[in-house]
């Protein structure tokens, strides 16, 4: 017999990304990453970090070593892209 628990946790890891406080974000291919990592002269592991623990990270089936993009809302901006490197953890 299925638990509750599991039941739950299964859904509001499906539901995350739909909660309207939570930003837009994907998994940047890897083509797309070396030409970012290019644009701002880093390395990965200098990017800001993401546990692949993190919620976020889960729901999008982020493995250490992906980057992931994330749209945030701005006041001032508009919408701003900022970067991801998922580590362990």
């Amino acid at each position: 017999m299925p638990s509750k628990k599991s039941k739950s946790s299964k859904q509001s890891s499906r539901n995350i990304l739909e909660h309207e406080l939570i930003p837009k974000a994907e998994i940047v291919p890897k083509e797309e990453v070396k030409k970012i990592l290019k644009q701002l002269n880093a390395m990965p592991w200098q990017l800001p970090w993401i546990r692949a623990s993190d919620p976020l990270a889960r729901s999008l089936g982020a493995k250490p070593g992906n980057v992931i993009k994330i749209y945030r809302k701005s006041v001032t901006a508009g919408e701003i892209i900022v970067y991801r490197y998922v580590i362990p953890g």
